[in-house]
């Protein structure tokens, strides 16, 4: 599907947005519900992420296939392998079968998991058997994606020892590491992230529980740079949001100050504000803790005309696509000069934006929505627009809903 994106009539947008639960606590309650079934969620995910995640967890045998769901691939991977007499293929898109999975697998494999590779060793597709884990101690490096350590310890209260971490290097995505941990503290699991170490204590049943999914905070991204973009005086309402968030991305209440946008936090909604124009023509962030933000601010950046230094993006090569190379063909296409290297991304201001563009989304969700609220510039087309499904399925109908002019061709 090809849409033809044009701006809102109005540049100064006032409007109210609902947004369902964040796919990344969606994918934990659900792993955790299938180990303790007494936990009831609410406010689930919608997205295309959540519904695989739900059909592979409803699975015992055969193939199961979660299609581009990386959050899926790893999640699952720990999950069947501690699951006595579970026989599955875990499979996907041909893009997740270039993703590596190894470092996973071979951690699995010392707690003593039952894991084959049917194709590419390092990647999927994985044979799993599985089967009761006893072993409870695994060192694993610091600096890869936080979802293989999230695996781990999801997996933790259900294993007979538990399980003690050891994590050697610098840790990357931290505020994922710990939503986790705190999604356990909230079923009665003890746990423990001292220095390098986490230890997660064995749990054997779970009284009942209901844990309530925030609305995702990656999504709320594109509305910071909508309201960025527009004049002083835009507000954006978005629902439903916790000022005490287990998110990561939640950092992004912070960030858009630079950008002239204020958060105001009521009654389980924040209210994003443009007060003022940007506070520098060139701006710098750490995007270790959030890397799935970093297409957001950069296309904010070419939006308004100013430059940026993202570093801490090492994660971003490996996602749905190599978001770094892609981020630098799609700003180049509108005239944008970038420099990318194996973890920063680096973008001169640009004054005027070439129009009539086609972005290419590289079946990449986030590259067609950071990309979205550039209409607000310049007018341009979006293949394969339809990606959006993956976490965010209504995207399209809620920048509808701003005024944006969006137009199937």
């Amino acid at each position: 599907m090809k849409l033809q994106l044009s701006s809102p009539s109005d540049n100064k947008i006032q409007n109210a947005i609902a947004i369902t639960g964040s796919k990344s606590e969606t994918n934990r309650s659900l792993l955790l519900q299938a180990l303790f079934p007494n936990i009831k969620i609410e406010n689930l995910s919608n997205s295309d992420d959540g519904e695989v995640m739900q059909k592979g967890l409803a699975k015992s045998t055969g193939e199961v296939d979660i299609h581009h769901a990386g959050t899926a691939m790893r999640f699952l991977t720990g999950y069947f392998a501690s699951q006595e007499g579970k026989q599955v293929i875990l499979t996907g898109s041909q893009r997740m079968q270039e993703r590596p999975i190894k470092v996973l697998v071979e951690a699995l494999q010392s707690l003593g998991a039952d894991i084959q590779y049917e194709k590419e060793a390092g990647y999927p597709p994985l044979k799993i058997s599985g089967k009761k884990l006893e072993k409870s101690k695994v060192p694993l490096p610091a600096n890869i994606s936080s979802q293989y350590i999230s695996a781990l310890l999801l997996i933790a209260p259900s294993l007979e020892n538990g399980l003690e971490l050891e994590l050697i290097g610098k840790i990357t995505s931290v505020p994922y590491i710990k939503m986790t941990l705190a999604l356990l503290e909230q079923l009665g699991v003890q746990t423990s992230f001292e220095g390098n170490s986490i230890k997660v204590s064995p749990k054997k049943a779970v009284g009942d529980t209901t844990l309530v999914v925030e609305s995702d905070w990656s999504s709320a991204s594109y509305f910071y740079s909508i309201v960025a973009m527009c004049e002083i005086g835009a507000e954006i309402q978005l629902s439903s949001y916790k000022q005490s968030s287990l998110q990561g991305d939640s950092i992004l209440a912070e960030i858009y100050k630079d950008f002239g946008v204020e958060t105001t936090f009521a009654n389980n909604t924040i209210l994003l504000e443009k007060i003022s124009e940007v506070s520098s023509n060139h701006l710098e962030y750490d995007l270790s803790n959030a890397p799935d933000i970093a297409q957001t601010i950069a296309v904010s950046c070419l939006g308004m005309g100013i430059g940026c230094h993202l570093t801490g993006l090492h994660t971003l090569p490996i996602k749905e696509t190599d978001r770094l190379a892609a981020l630098q063909t799609e700003l180049g296409k509108f005239g944008a000069t970038v420099d990318i290297d194996s973890e920063s991304l680096t973008l001169q201001p640009q004054s005027t934006l070439k129009s009539e563009v086609a972005v290419d989304t590289y079946n990449d969700h986030r590259m067609a929505m950071a990309f979205g609220p550039l209409a607000l510039k310049a007018d341009f087309v979006v293949n394969d627009a339809e990606v959006v499904s993956k976490s965010y399925p209504d995207f399209w109908k809620d920048l509808k809903t701003l005024g944006f002019g969006i137009e199937e061709l």
